[in-house]
């Protein structure tokens, strides 16, 4: 499997401007490419390639390739869309490649080719990306966040045989209780959405200013909500899966694509569902299931909520508010959320893969 390594560039004064450069010549090439590939109706790589290549290595003075990394950027770009044209900012990342970028783990420094000529520069980052990198296989995104360099580098990484499993703990992601277990162990969304409404209040009151000190505190506080949200759906995810790698569980998630697509009553729910980062953290179980060999069964969403997990009884009266199931055929009662958890556990065990390797031994490599 491949993951992502994010390390950072440790350049001088010199090689920051010489980066700053690469990344504005670069871009400005994919906005003349993508400019001759919209007037020519031209979309795929290789039709681009031949239309721009020689001229852009002349106009830009580039090297062969980065200016095929630039209409490989420029194709990718129109398979999302080919109805608008496509424009580039001066500091896009850019894509290099083996040619044109090497690495020297043991001395934690790599060499870049630059509109400057070749730079070698030092770089930092932590135990976990070092050891990724030491499968580093394919491009290296350069990026420029908030002044600072970064690679983005595509590692490729072992993938572990499934492990035998004996039952499956089913998930429940919700807004109240971001994910609830078939176990009835569950995660509480109150401090997302506390920090969802300090930082919307906080945003708001700082747009209706217009003051260049506001604007200041704008751009400092950008990006801290998102970082609380995606660090608290690495928490929860490595929980989930250590449980099931622990216990030899399958997961079992529901299927929720679309559901940004629902409609949603209130101004203030509307806020709080399209905050709801559901599909970040199934990405984070699914791959860090996948790392251990865990597998992940995805089933039917529907009426998960409202089905009796003791009779099977299915009324929309059988949910009486968000916490509670009190089922009206039974009178079967318990936490709403653990019983759609608990439902889509049993809809996933008849999808049980049929494996029959034994399991690792030793701690998880997710410790």
């Amino acid at each position: 499997m491949k993951l992502i390594a994010q390390i950072k560039l440790l350049p001088t004064p010199e090689q920051a401007q010489a980066l700053r450069k690469t990344l504005e010549v670069a871009n400005a090439a994919c906005n003349y490419i993508s400019e001759q590939a919209w007037d020519s109706q031209t979309f795929k790589q290789f039709p681009i390639h031949k239309l721009t290549y020689y001229a852009v290595k002349e106009m830009f003075g580039l090297t062969a390739q980065v200016v095929v990394r630039c209409i490989s950027k420029v194709a990718d770009a129109y398979k999302l869309d080919r109805k608008v044209k496509r424009t580039f900012k001066p500091h896009g990342a850019i894509a290099f490649d083996d040619r044109i970028l090497t690495y020297k783990l043991d001395r934690m420094e790599l060499s870049i080719w630059t509109v400057e000529g070749r730079q070698k520069l030092s770089f930092a980052c932590g135990k976990r990306q070092l050891e990724l990198l030491k499968g580093q296989h394919g491009e290296s995104d350069l990026c420029l966040v908030k002044g600072k360099f970064y690679l983005m580098v595509v590692c490729e990484v072992e993938t572990p045989k499934p492990i035998d499993v004996e039952g499956v703990l089913g998930v429940d992601l919700g807004l109240v209780q971001i994910a609830a277990t078939s176990d009835g162990g569950g995660f509480s969304g109150a401090a997302i959405e506390d920090n969802r409404r300090k930082f919307g209040h906080r945003r708001s009151n700082l747009q209706k200013k217009q003051t260049k000190s506001a604007r200041r505190k704008l751009k400092k506080i950008s990006g801290v909500q998102s970082r609380f949200q995606k660090t608290t759906n690495h928490r929860i995810s490595k929980i989930l899966v250590q449980i099931a790698y622990d216990t030899h569980r399958a997961i079992a998630l529901e299927e929720l694509g679309g559901i940004r697509e629902a409609p949603v009553k209130g101004r203030k729910q509307r806020a709080r569902h399209a905050n709801w980062s559901f599909y970040q953290l199934r990405q984070y179980i699914v791959y860090k299931a996948e790392r251990v060999g865990v597998p992940v069964i995805f089933v039917d969403p529907r009426n998960t909520s409202r089905t009796c997990p003791e009779c099977g009884c299915v009324d929309k009266a059988n949910r009486k508010s968000q916490s509670v199931f009190l089922c009206s055929a039974c009178n079967f009662s318990g936490n709403a959320d653990r019983v759609a958890a608990v439902n889509i556990a049993v809809r996933a065990e008849v999808n049980l893969p049929m494996v029959s390797n034994l399991r690792v031994q030793g701690q998880s490599p997710l410790l």
